[in-house]
């Protein structure tokens, strides 16, 4: 099967439009248009519904996506593999990026991996926790650095850091300068939601410890809901590691029982993972004792 179509077919299927694959991969629309066409007719059923206002996959096309990445990344890690067996360090990386590492810690892991392989692209994908299993069950990145994924979610994991959750709280409030604050008393609170339903680690955490919430507000941003505890409107809890570095006037007190979000690498497959996939692995397993020390001074844990 021909990787090139392959790929027009899961750019399609990305940008909802056969005109933006071809802008994307730099083919004319007909070239496109030719070549799903000549992919459907060797699968013998049809990728897509084609619609005035672009395309989208039918059902066949959305058990073959998997299927069409797997092809396109085989080539990539054959022709990475055949690269640094001739002496040459180059390739290409999709990874998904949790919030709070994309805020935290990518900006230092992505400095020393470019200084140490100038040649590998690396493209960034920045989400929450439902998006990074969508990416990984349809193989749309080599890697994830993520919290602990759903148990449903088909990929590989290798967790790396305990991240402690913690509650925030507007500076005059009554538990601010408390060493602890009992989850069960979110309940009483009027509480501020991130994200609400979308398998956050407020959602882990509320299902965890079966809470009922008055949930007074709700924002799409963590920075957002930071802001709307120090006006006093409520409060929220949250990973220690998201707000490291905002200055706000925001108690962040530890919760009673402890709660802790594993943070770590997933890919669809680590056996199968490219060579530049593999390089990153290794940088950030090199560079972790340094940022987890960097979070412990920064924190004063």
């Amino acid at each position: 099967m021909d990787t090139i179509k392959c790929k027009a077919a899961i750019v399609a299927a990305e940008r909802g439009s056969l005109t933006a694959a071809a802008s994307a991969l730099g083919y004319t629309q007909s070239g496109i248009t030719r070549m799903i066409n000549s992919l459907e007719n060797e699968l013998g059923f049809a990728l897509f519904i084609r619609q005035k206002r672009g395309v989208k996959l039918t059902e066949n096309g959305k058990i073959m996506l998997p299927k069409l990445r797997s092809i396109v990344q085989a080539q990539k890690q054959a022709n990475e593999l055949s690269a640094s067996i001739r002496g040459v360090v180059q390739g290409t990386l999709t990874i998904g990026s949790y919030f709070s590492v994309s805020a935290i810690w990518m900006p230092a892991i992505l400095k020393q991996f470019e200084e140490r392989f100038p040649k590998i692209k690396v493209k960034m994908l920045e989400g929450g926790n439902q998006e990074i299993a969508r990416w990984l069950n349809e193989k749309a990145v080599d890697l994830c650095f993520c919290a602990a994924p759903d148990p449903k979610t088909s990929c590989d994991w290798l967790p790396l850091y305990q991240d402690e959750m913690v509650v925030w709280l507007s500076k005059d409030h009554s538990m601010a300068n408390q060493t602890s604050y009992p989850v069960a008393m979110l309940s009483k609170e009027k509480f501020i939601h991130t994200l609400p339903n979308e398998d956050t680690d407020q959602d882990r955490l509320i299902v965890a410890e079966k809470l009922q919430l008055n949930e007074r507000y709700t924002t799409r941003d963590g920075f957002t809901t930071y802001n709307m505890v120090e006006a006093g409107l409520g409060v929220s809890v949250n990973q220690r590691l998201i707000s490291q570095k905002w200055q706000g006037a925001v108690a962040e007190v530890p919760l009673r029982p402890a709660h802790y979000v594993s943070l770590g690498l997933a890919a669809p497959s680590f056996k199968e993972c490219s060579p530049s996939a593999q390089r990153f692995i290794d940088c950030v397993q090199e560079m972790m004792p340094e940022l987890t020390v960097a979070d412990s001074k920064t924190t004063g844990n």
